[in-house]
């Protein structure tokens, strides 16, 4: 493993990295316009993201992978995808009850969800890596300190943001034997309150959501991050988020998973 890139902060990207943890702590959002110039490239952002992380003086749980669908790179003007890193509380087994209140502004994304078995290394192959995890369903709540973020948050500032981390609700990992194709040929229906929300395909997902896994594990190589053992990943969104309510979700899968379902109170 190289050298951890992202350990190294200026007193600039300190600054930004207390300003949200302290939005957080306050639940009072910061102004977008006041913080761009602090956050100009996604080195940067990173690097602010990994001095926020710290700050919570918890351990990583996994990661949530973001912008991988043509749709959602072209909001945030991106050609590529971004990840934040999610420490172990957000992580949530379904079935899973959370209050509102806990989150500021906060959406509901279908996605597929990774947890290492081993090492994950940035030569494996899709089919490599896809022997190497468990794979089970998830739905993840993006969640940003700055106000009206969504879709006009500078993508540095979401990367700075943890990608915009909030909570992922998973469940158990399927049994079934599946193997790299099957996994783009997944679809989902989400409800809220018996009410459907919109349907997906795990094929948004960069083609299937293991390319996802695999940008990441690469990504993280690049800058010196262990993928240790355990580790969960949500890999990407199967359709575009709405904005969570209260109320009972439910996410259907169309094989190999169990549904994912979320009480907001």
């Amino acid at each position: 493993m190289s050298e951890n890139t992202l350990s190294v902060q200026s007193a600039t990207e300190t600054k930004v990295a207390n300003a949200l943890q302290q939005a957080l702590t306050t639940q009072k959002p910061l102004k977008a316009s006041d913080w761009e110039a602090l956050v100009p490239d996604f080195d940067t952002a990173y690097r602010v993201q990994y001095a926020n992380t710290q700050l919570k003086n918890e351990p990583v749980g996994g990661y949530k992978v973001s912008l991988t669908s043509e749709e959602t790179q072209k909001m945030f003007d991106s050609d590529s995808p971004f990840y934040g890193a999610e420490t172990k509380s957000a992580w949530l087994s379904s079935p899973a009850k959370l209050p509102l209140s806990e989150l500021m502004d906060p959406l509901l994304e279908v996605e597929m969800v990774f947890t290492a078995k081993e090492a994950l290394l940035p030569s494996d192959s899709t089919e490599q890596l896809l022997a190497k995890v468990g794979v089970a369903a998830g739905v993840e709540l993006p969640d940003s300190r700055f106000s009206d973020w969504f879709p006009a948050l500078s993508k540095y500032l979401v990367v700075a943001d943890g990608a915009v981390r909030g909570r992922v609700v998973y469940t158990a990992d399927t049994k079934a034997n599946v193997n790299v194709a099957d996994l783009a040929t997944v679809d989902c229906k989400l409800t809220l309150d018996g009410k459907e929300l919109g349907t997906g395909k795990s094929s948004e997902v960069l083609g299937n959501p293991l390319n996802s896994l695999k940008w990441l594990v690469g990504k993280l190589a690049e800058q010196g991050v262990d993928f240790p053992v355990g580790t969960k990943v949500s890999s990407g969104t199967f359709l575009l988020p709405p904005h969570l309510q209260k109320g009972h979700y439910v996410a259907h899968f169309s094989k190999y998973f169990a549904d994912v379902e979320l009480d907001v109170e």
